[in-house]
């Protein structure tokens, strides 16, 4: 049976290149909606960010981590953006780029 982080990691390797997920999907996805807060906290302790994509998860609003663990907000951005994800004031365009969850 794969621990709380093993499901969020799963789900989070699911997010296909150019699209973003939020928080509150992921942990929905994973199995339980209150699990918004652990998945970050997941992420912060990402063993693989090679193949456990971390930065393409942001908030409910769009916006990048101010905290991102690999190289801070900016750096999150430019990941995204070096897959086209586009801003609109700082923010993803998330009526194009999140992601449907299947």
């Amino acid at each position: 049976m794969d621990s709380t982080f093993e499901k969020i990691y799963k789900v989070v390797k699911r997010i296909p290149y150019g699209k973003v997920a939020t928080y509150g999907q992921i942990a929905m996805l994973a199995g339980n909606p209150r699990w918004s807060r652990v998945v970050g906290y997941a992420l912060h302790v990402n063993p693989d960010p090679d193949s456990i994509p971390c930065f393409r998860v942001v908030n409910r609003f769009g916006e990048p981590s101010p905290a991102f663990a690999f190289g801070g907000k900016n750096t999150q951005i430019m990941l995204l953006e070096g897959e086209g994800v586009q801003f609109i004031d700082g923010r993803v365009d998330m009526k194009n780029f999140l992601w449907d969850g299947r």
